[in-house]
């Protein structure tokens, strides 16, 4: 378990439920999502679009945002954390990315607990295994590669990765057209408006990582 400290006093104004209810509800979407190839990026994070129309996939923005608030809605304090992988798994093929890392932006979420701080889970990388850790079918949840990532990545996750921000609706300076639901992205505007950073090749940007040894 990774704990990233204590908030500052006064920070949430919430009544902290059990663990078990956060683990409850990381269950639930385990079970009851689904990562959607067809899906931009890595969402947009409409989770209230999600819920009234039933439609429950999407990708690490929407399902570990989902997390976040239906935790927040029982009272358990949760954030989103966006970034970017930057080094292989060392467990699953598809949940790691070097080398070249343009298109390896993930978001994860956490929940903290007063005794321990706050702890990781990532249910969409659960939903990830699912979908692409064999390229030609889907693996269904008593897979022992799934089973593995359903219960580590509660409480814990690989170090592949590096976090930006856990900032929601975010306003740059100077102020945009419109506010940004997650900064995980490089943003422009020209004259003619916002570019496309979906599409790094015509928005002109690369990012790479490799291993210092």
């Amino acid at each position: 378990m990774v704990s990233y400290g204590q908030p500052q006093a006064g920070s949430f104004l919430f009544r902290v439920l059990p663990p078990s209810s956060a683990r409850a509800i990381y269950e639930w979407i385990v079970v009851n999502t689904y990562r959607d190839p067809k899906v931009l990026g890595c969402g947009t994070g409409d989770i209230r679009f999600m819920l009234e129309s039933g439609n429950l996939g999407g990708k690490c923005a929407d399902l570990n945002a989902l997390f976040v608030g239906l935790a927040r809605s029982v009272g358990i304090p949760a954030r989103d954390l966006y970034g970017v992988r930057v080094a292989d798994s060392a467990t699953w093929k598809s949940l790691g990315k070097s080398g070249d890392i343009t298109k390896a932006q993930h978001c994860r979420a956490e929940f903290h607990d007063p005794r321990f701080g706050w702890i990781p889970v990532d249910p969409a990388d659960v939903r990830k295994v699912v979908l692409e850790e064999e390229m030609d079918r889907l693996l269904p949840l008593d897979d022992p590669r799934v089973d593995l990532a359903r219960k580590t990545l509660f409480g814990y996750w690989e170090m592949n990765w590096i976090a930006f921000n856990s900032a929601g609706d975010t306003k740059l300076a100077p102020e945009t057209k419109k506010a940004l639901g997650h900064f995980m992205y490089p943003y422009a505007e020209t004259a003619k408006g916002p570019l496309d950073y979906y599409d790094a090749q015509n928005f002109q940007y690369r990012m790479s990582a490799r291993e210092l040894t």
